[in-house]
This record gives structure tokens, sequence and C-alpha cells, in this order.
């Protein structure tokens, strides 16, 4: 006799999203402020020094550049090298605005968003014509790019300092506005990709021709992925720009695009919970092994080579984070494990 749905084990027909979404949203909030609490307590008590402090902001600064590129190169496909380039845009043009405009933090939130359309429209103009390109060439090309943009900045030193730098730029970037804007950047990728548009980004990834055959706007969606990408970048940028309190040129360079790309490398191409570890462990551990001197850059290239070697798929692979998912498995391990007791105790009666 056939089993019907209502006969069947309820392991197979049971829904499995036991904490329903309004709950799920709690949740992550309510984690949200214990983390935004805890990192206030650590620095307004003193925990960590100012030093530490520091180099936590510049931790949070990466870790919006690494998820951001991590659109492109994770979710994507693509190969681009020119991230720092982005990053450069919205740099100068957020503290470019913070400057012409009197302080307040209306004026702070009008900066960085200015920054992100700007690094935005950017990405759109090289995108349209670099994702034609696949692979090395993409990524030639993209360097290339950056490497332009941050001439345009050396010769302009009327608008951006030139190699000099553009200095007196109004601090705003404290722990509190960093810890919203990586929230907010992470929540802007996981919608997107969870929506209708990252299905088809990540089809582009799997198959571009399979993609384009069924029907999918593949160049639309290559540039779309590249100009979020982009503009978050930009807002990243801005955010340095507010932290240090000066811009230089060099800080811009294709060697911190290739920095960028190897956080998202070793935490895990499509993996977001990967990026953010490798960008705070390859963030920090250059500034917490100052105290070996020459030799901290050794050890940190032998724990990359050494990463590549035994996990070439990176640190997370392609697994994503999920607090309430977590917590929606131990619910159904705490039941399964119940059912077994019961079920074991009524076979002893």
């Amino acid at each position: 006799m056939t089993k019907t749905p209502s006969s069947a084990s309820p392991s197979l027909y049971e829904d499995k999203r036991i904490i329903s979404m309004p709950v799920r949203y709690l949740i992550n909030i309510v984690a949200i402020a214990v983390f935004m609490l805890i990192g206030n307590l650590i620095i307004s008590e003193g925990i960590i020094n100012r030093t530490y402090t520091t180099i936590l902001l510049q931790v949070g600064v990466y870790i919006i550049l690494a998820v951001s590129l991590n659109i492109s190169t994770g979710y994507l496909g693509q190969l681009p090298l020119g991230h720092a380039g982005f990053m450069a845009v919205g740099a100068y043009v957020g503290a470019l605005a913070w400057k012409a405009m009197p302080h307040g933090l209306g004026y702070m939130i009008i900066g960085l968003i200015v920054a992100g359309i700007a690094a935005g429209i950017v990405g759109i103009i090289i995108g349209i014509p670099a994702l034609r390109l696949r692979g090395d060439y993409l990524a030639i090309l993209t360097l290339g790019f950056g490497e332009i943009i941050r001439i345009i900045i050396i010769n302009l030193p009327d608008i951006t300092g030139g190699t000099p730098g553009l200095l007196n730029i109004p601090k705003y970037s404290n722990f509190n506005v960093i810890f919203i804007f990586v929230i907010l950047t992470c929540y802007i990728i996981h919608t997107m990709m969870k929506s209708r548009h990252g299905r088809a980004i990540l089809s582009i990834r799997e198959n571009e021709i399979a993609a384009e055959a069924c029907g999918i706007n593949t160049t639309y969606y290559k540039v779309m992925a590249f100009s979020v990408s982009a503009a978050l970048a930009g807002v990243a940028g801005c955010l340095y720009g507010g932290l240090q309190g000066s811009l230089f040129p060099s800080a811009f360079g294709f060697m911190d695009s290739i920095n960028i790309l190897v956080m998202v490398v070793l935490g895990g191409m499509g993996s977001m919970i990967g990026s953010v570890l490798a960008a705070s462990v390859l963030t920090a551990l250059p500034a917490m092994l100052q105290f070996l001197a020459s030799y901290r850059m050794v050890i940190y290239s032998v724990l990359l080579i050494l990463v590549m070697i035994f996990k070439p798929s990176g640190l997370m692979g392609t697994y994503d984070f999920s607090l309430t998912g977590l917590i929606e498995k131990a619910i159904i391990k705490i039941r399964g494990g119940s059912k077994n007791n019961a079920k074991e105790g009524q076979a002893n009666e």
C-alpha cells in the first residue's frame, strides 16, 4: 500500500523552516545589537588600546571591500583586479564632499552615498567594455583601469592633493558607523543573491552560454554585479578616508587590489562568511605580528601558502553562515533526540 503524505515520515514532509521570518529578523537584530554593544564597551572601557581600536576599524573597512569583491569574483565568476581603483574613487569623492559640506550626521551620510554612486558609475563605465573579456584578459584590463584612476588622482593636485595627499578629512569613521555599514553591506549582498537577480548572476558563473540560451541578459547582469561591487568598494573607500583623516594615491596601488582578491580567495569564493573571516585575519595579522619585525611578512606568506595547499577551496569553501539556520538545526536535533528517547521508552515498556 502506497503511503500518503499524512502517513509518511514527518521528516520527509514537514516544513524545514521552523522559525518564521519575523522571528528570524528579530534574532538577527538582537545579535547585531549585542555585538555593537560589546564592541562599544571594549573600546569605551579601554580594554583595547588606540592601536588595536584602529586595527579593528580597518578590519571593518576591509570586510566591506572583500565581500563586495566577492560579488564579481565569487558569485559572478569573473577575475577583476581593479578594486582598489573603485575604492580610490569613493575615497576621494566622499572626502571632497565631506570637506565641502558642514559637519553633521546627515552630511556624513550624503558623502557616503555620493561616494558609492560615483564608484558605481565608474564601475559601469569600466564594466561595459571590460566584461566582454574573461579570465586573464579581464584581470589585465581592470588592473590597467585601476592604475589609470590612480594616475589621474596624482595628476589632479588642485582637486585631489596629488602625491602629497588630501589632508584634513573629517574623521567620521568611528566603530558604530563602520559596524553599521558592514552589516548593511552584508545585508544588501545577501538580499541581492537570494533574489532572482542573484540567481541569474549565479547561473552566469556556472555556465554563461546556457544562461544566455535560457533568456538571461548576461551583459546586463554582469555589469549590474560589477557596478554594485564597485559602489560598495566606493563606500568602503569613503570610510577609509574618514578613518585615516588623509588620503594618498600610494594607498590604492595594484598590490592593494591583489590583497583584497587574496582575502576573497582565502576565505572561499562565493562565501560571505569566508570573506569576513579572511579579511579579519589578513588585516589584523600583519599588525599583530609587528613585534617580529622583518619576519612577520614571511610568517604571513607561509600561512597563506599552507592554507592554499591544504584547503584550496578557501577556509569556508562556498559555505554561508546563518545564525537562524544553526538554531533551526539545533531545534531539529533536540526534537529528533526527544522522539528517539520516547520510542525507546515505549519499546522498553
